[in-house]
Order: structure tokens, then C-alpha cells, then sequence
């Protein structure tokens, strides 16, 4: 079984920024993959679908972003998900804004909803995909960058790399997180 995240804080208020790009990637594989979300334990929205004869479940945390790593315990256990299962989408401030990164494991990379989830689960390992927001924001101003929308001239841009991203996902679940890394970093 694999268990697939996608960051985000819940909320209309929150819809179609930087930081909730996570939830867009796992809202565009769901479509993909003919998957539903509902609402789960309290902690996250979950959706259950096969690919290639492997069950799937997708988990958007209705946790804030920076206690995600609580929800993303609670999947795991409930769904006996090894950590090189759950792959974890999420906004980078360090990449340029469309561009996607898989990654087998690593740090936080001053992201604090993935520092979250490193001290819950007392782990770095466990597969990423980092999709870039860009940092154009001023000194001091990160908070507010991310929790803003994309500029209408990036959406574009924004739209494409989610289809790109949750490409990215189905071959890290037909191949695993190397296979996908070859063919998508």
C-alpha cells in the first residue's frame, strides 16, 4: 500500500495559494486516479483507489501546516504504511515556481510543516516531491508570500507542473521514489 500527502492549511481561505499547492497536486492525481475525498478521523481527508493493482490512499491533513506531522503519524499507522511508502508533496520556497524535486529523504529545508513531520515520526526518511513557489518576497515577508496567491501570469506555469507533479506520483507508485527521480528531476 502507498499513502500519499499533500500539504496544505484547510480553509476557502486558503484555497489556491503558495503553501496549499500540495492539496492541488493530490486534488489533480485524485481526478487522475478516479478517487474521492472525505473526510477521515478529524485529522485529514482521505481518499482510497488502485493503481497498477496496488491500493492507494491519499491524505490531505485538515490539521494547519505546521502540525501536519500529527496527522501524517495517525495515516501511517492506521494504514501499516512503511515510511518508504508515504510520499509527501509540499510548497518550496527554493525552487523556482512550477519546478518539482523528488527526493528519497533529507531535512526540512526550513519548511515547518515537513519539520513537524520529521519530529513525529523521528525520521528524515520518507520520499518528497518539493514543488517550487518561487521567493520573490521581501526580507521578513515569507509568511505572507506563501500564504498568497500565485500571480495570474504564473498560473499557467502552476497548472502544468501539477499535471507534471502527479505524473511524478504515479511513477514513484509504479516504480518507486529513484525510478521517479531519474525521470523527473
Amino acid at each position: 500500500m502507498a499513502l500519499i500527502v499533500g500539504l496544505g492549511n484547510p480553509g476557502t481561505k486558503y484555497e489556491g495559494t503558495r503553501h496549499n499547492v500540495g492539496f492541488e497536486v493530490l486534488d489533480n492525481l485524485a481526478e487522475k486516479l478516479s478517487i474521492s475525498f472525505e473526510p477521515d478521523n478529524g485529522l485529514y481527508q482521505k481518499g482510497e483507489g488502485r493503481f497498477k493493482g496496488q491500493s492507494v490512499v491519499l491524505i490531505k491533513p485538515t490539521t494547519y501546516m505546521n502540525r501536519s506531522g500529527k496527522a501524517i503519524t495517525k495515516a501511517i499507522a492506521e494504514t501499516g504504511t512503511d515510511k518508504s511508502k508515504c510520499l509527501v508533496c509540499y510548497d518550496d520556497i527554493n525552487l523556482d515556481t512550477g519546478q518539482i524535486r523528488l527526493r528519497p529523504g533529507g531535512s526540512a529545508g526550513g519548511h515547518n510543516g515537513v519539520a513537524d513531520i520529521i519530529e513525529k515520526l523521528k525520521s528524515k526518511d520518507f520520499p518528497r516531491l518539493r514543488f517550487g513557489v518561487g521567493n520573490d518576497f521581501p526580507k521578513g515577508r515569507q509568511a505572507d508570500y506563501v500564504l498568497s496567491p500565485f500571480a495570474p501570469e504564473e498560473r499557467s506555469t502552476v497548472d502544468e507542473s501539477i499535471d507534471l507533479a502527479s505524473d511524478a506520483i504515479l511513477t514513484f507508485l509504479r516504480g518507486g521514489i529513484d525510478i521517479a527521480m531519474n525521470e523527473f528531476n
